[in-house]
């Protein structure tokens, strides 16, 4: 074997594969800038909550501090402090935040779900009268057959002169009571 100083060089050099081993993952501007109008977005979510679905969200107390403040501020400065609330999701875990605020969500939407199935529930109470009394006493058989009559009857009084729907309300709110006691 020929010993060239060439081959001592070679010998020196470092393994190529630990190199391929360590891939390096390039995020471009844009991927980056993405990334943090969404999180402004998620921030702009949150700052559109009320305190009580606040409490439901897992918020550290800086965060939190964050949010109230910008709820509290008009025009720009609240802009900026959106920037401030997207700076801070990015230096913690947003999927706990996501799933609360998603979990809030759906529940609102069932119950928008519910009170739309319970208005057109009453609104056919009002028109076609018993037939529709033993569906709901199907539906919901804690429900009093004879206060549904007397609250029907009102209503269609009501309507025909022209009267404040008080009884039409009345019916709405004993459905939801039923619906909310099953």
């Amino acid at each position: 074997m020929n010993n060239h100083p060439e081959d001592e060089w070679l010998d020196d050099a470092p393994d190529n594969h630990e190199e391929e081993d360590e891939e390096i993952i390039w995020v471009s501007k844009s991927e980056i800038k993405r990334d943090a109008e969404e999180l402004k977005r998620l921030g702009a979510e949150l700052m559109e909550l009320s305190k009580n679905s606040l409490d439901k969200i897992p918020l550290d107390d800086d965060l939190r501090a964050a949010i109230e403040l910008a709820q509290r501020i008009k025009k720009e400065g609240r802009r900026r402090q959106l920037q401030l609330i997207g700076k801070m999701l990015r230096s913690r875990e947003e999927e706990p935040i996501r799933l609360a605020l998603d979990k809030l969500k759906n529940r609102h939407n069932q119950q928008v779900a519910l009170f739309h199935k319970l208005e057109g529930l009453r609104d056919r109470l009002v028109e076609q009268g018993d037939d529709v009394i033993a569906e709901v006493i199907a539906l919901y058989p804690d429900a009093d057959r004879q206060q549904l009559r007397s609250m029907i009857r009102n209503a269609q009084k009501e309507k025909a002169t022209n009267k404040p729907p008080k009884a039409y309300r009345q019916i709405f709110q004993y459905l939801r009571e039923l619906a909310e006691t099953q």
